[in-house]
């Protein structure tokens, strides 16, 4: 039996047309006007609404655990906010696992503790905290089983030195793979903590953003960029970008061709650092790393999506509770659990305040929330396109439905939004994985593991 979508705008990442849709099997297998129905069983009008790729957010922390806290969500809530946001499939950013634990370690966790849990698809990236021969062994044999893309952070404790980042990113790109980089210098980082710790400004959540500064970004990206030349111009991935001067280094990258990939987030194009003064301590909120920047930040990452230098737009979506930033935050605010929640919103924030706002059109969208991420992260052409023989993933977007947001209006199991009290218009009407419906009208319809596991494999590398 085959199901029909009818009647919609469908957008890819180059064009926009009026088609039909016909699904057999969970693949898309004719794209066009008025194909056989005689066997359809399931006919769904999409008058009024464009029909898109299920959107892809390839930086989520679904089930992370940092110390005695773990995130609100877990995988199965995690992954119903996701499909009620248009999103069809994740990746995955684990967490660090004990210490001197192998590369594999955490992937297997992940994985069991996701499969009976999920109910979009889903794959993982590696996560690298520490370098020696049997993790730089590891990483190709990783990278064969599905998993080819790896996270490395410049902070945190389980940081890498600059010899243990080019040794990573030579392991990794000769295994066909590519390097993702949590991009701020630590050292500044914990310099400027020391002082706001010695002033006694460790209560407003103000001395957050004051810790980390925008050179802090720009310093690492910079560095990042002239260690990948030096690992033979090893591609790699800049998650979370959040400054106009970060951008800039990548841009110049760009320019000489140089293999750098960016990232950035609805937060850091919506929100600004005024948010860490919000009374009753809602500052804490906000508490994330990198964090919220300046306006003028906000516009040049506009310009960035706009232009081409930043590839893709995902969340990193990180569910801590208002109530434990309070409780771990309220008296010092660096041992706040950093991260907010964001993957029900990205693609309706992303249409409203991009699309609706002429700030990118909407093939870049498509481009943005699915299709590039798919094409860099490996899932492509399965996933984040509308081409026959695709998954029949497909978001079905009113763009005449408005919300006001709120906690009460979502599906993420978690106690705030950061978005609370923004009018959104455009949201998902109708959403599919591999032909089946799991959301229509904002209901439910999806179940806890259909979601399944997705190797992936990068084949771009530019």
């Amino acid at each position: 039996m085959s199901t029909l979508v009818t009647g919609g705008t469908v957008v890819t990442a180059t064009e926009i047309f009026q088609s039909d849709i016909l699904i057999e099997k969970g693949r898309i297998v004719v794209i066009g006007e008025n194909p056989d129905r005689a066997d359809c069983s399931e006919i769904i009008d999409a008058t009024d609404c464009y029909v898109m790729p299920g959107a892809i957010d390839v930086h989520t922390h679904l089930n992370l655990q940092v110390g005695d806290e773990k995130v609100s969500d877990g995988f199965y809530h995690g992954s119903v906010a996701a499909v009620h946001g248009g999103t069809t499939c994740i990746v995955e950013h684990p967490g660090f696992g004990p210490v001197g634990c192998s590369l594999n370690h955490q992937m297997d966790l992940y994985r069991d503790q996701a499969k009976d849990e999920m109910v979009i698809d889903y794959g993982f990236h590696g996560v690298v905290q520490h370098v020696d021969e049997n993790v730089l062994d590891a990483i190709k044999d990783l990278t064969v089983s599905g998993i080819p893309s790896l996270k490395v952070y410049l902070t945190y404790g389980g940081r890498l030195d600059d010899t243990d980042i080019i040794k990573v990113m030579k392991a990794t790109h000769a295994a066909g793979g590519l390097t993702a980089f949590h991009a701020e210098n630590h050292a500044i980082i914990s310099a400027l903590t020391q002082e706001l710790r010695n002033k006694g400004d460790i209560s407003n959540p103000i001395s957050h953003p004051k810790s980390r500064p925008d050179y802090s970004e720009a310093e690492a990206v910079n560095r990042l960029i002239a260690l990948s030349r030096a690992a033979g111009n090893a591609a790699l991935y800049i998650v979370h970008l959040s400054t106009a001067s970060g951008l800039e280094v990548i841009r110049n990258a760009r320019k000489k061709g140089l293999p750098v990939y960016a990232e950035t987030c609805p937060q850091y194009l919506t929100l600004t650092d005024s948010c860490y003064q919000k009374a009753d301590n809602k500052g804490l909120q906000y508490i994330m790393s990198p964090p919220l920047r300046k306006q003028h930040d906000c516009d040049a990452l506009w310009e960035g999506l706009a232009d081409g230098t930043i590839d893709v737009v995902a969340t990193d979506h990180c569910s801590f509770s208002f109530a434990q930033k309070l409780k771990n935050g309220k008296a010092d605010i660096f041992k706040a659990p950093g991260g907010i929640p964001g993957v029900e919103t990205r693609v309706p924030l992303l249409f409203s305040e991009g699309v609706l706002k002429n700030r990118i059109d909407l093939n870049r969208f498509v481009q943005l929330v699915a299709t590039n991420p798919a094409r860099i992260m490996g899932l492509a052409p399965q996933k984040g396109s509308i081409e026959i023989g695709s998954d029949a993933d497909l978001m079905i977007l009113d763009p005449a439905e408005e919300k006001s947001v709120s906690t009460d209006s979502l599906h993420q199991h978690v106690d705030y939004t950061p978005f609370a009290g923004m009018t959104v218009k455009g949201w998902p009407k109708t959403v599919m994985l591999r032909g089946e419906i799991l959301v229509r009208d904002g209901k439910l319809l999806g179940s806890k593991g259909f979601g399944q596991y997705i190797k992936r494999k990068i084949t771009i590398q530019e």
